[in-house]
């Protein structure tokens, strides 16, 4: 087994556990942004803490317009995890004051990159098949967002299944 103060894993017998929390009943009960919550801040989130980390999230979605300079440079066959992986880095590039890592920023940190890499994540893979990049939409959910960032073009609106929600 292995311990940490944010995970127990027992693979033997088939243990999972986030701060305390057995990762099915998460999986079951919690949503992506509130399993984060918890593995930042180390308890699940009330309602209004909920609703405050979502609205940070959303608002750092967006990442630097240059960033879409980056993705040019590479070839159209990169594999869509090499291309993230490049980006993910540059991210720093962007926020140069938090070279200097101090505790203070770990909150903000951690929260840019839950909304930065599904953003990333999207744009690689639609750079890596030809398609332009489409810009979050703060209007939907982590997830629906995601997914929008995904699967829409700029001429036809994704419809997520409502199985998701």
């Amino acid at each position: 087994s292995c311990q940490s103060t944010i995970t127990y894993i027992d693979g033997d017998k088939g243990i999972l556990r986030h701060r305390g929390y057995d990762i099915k009943d998460l999986a079951e009960k919690s949503d992506f942004l509130e399993v984060a919550y918890l593995l930042i801040y180390g308890e699940l989130p009330s309602i209004e803490q909920y609703n405050n980390f979502t609205k940070q999230v959303a608002h750092h979605s967006l990442v630097n317009e240059r960033l879409h300079y980056l993705f040019q440079t590479f070839c159209s066959s990169s594999h869509p995890m090499a291309i993230m992986l490049a980006a993910v880095g540059s991210l720093s590039a962007f926020y140069p004051d938090l070279l200097n890592f101090k505790e203070a920023d770990y909150e903000l940190t951690a929260i840019r990159m839950i909304a930065k890499i599904p953003t990333i994540a999207a744009m690689s893979y639609k750079y890596s098949i030809g398609q332009p990049s489409i810009y979050p939409d703060n209007s939907l959910d982590f997830t629906e967002n995601f997914l929008h960032m995904m699967f829409a073009t700029p001429c036809t609106k994704y419809k997520v299944n409502p199985i998701i929600k």
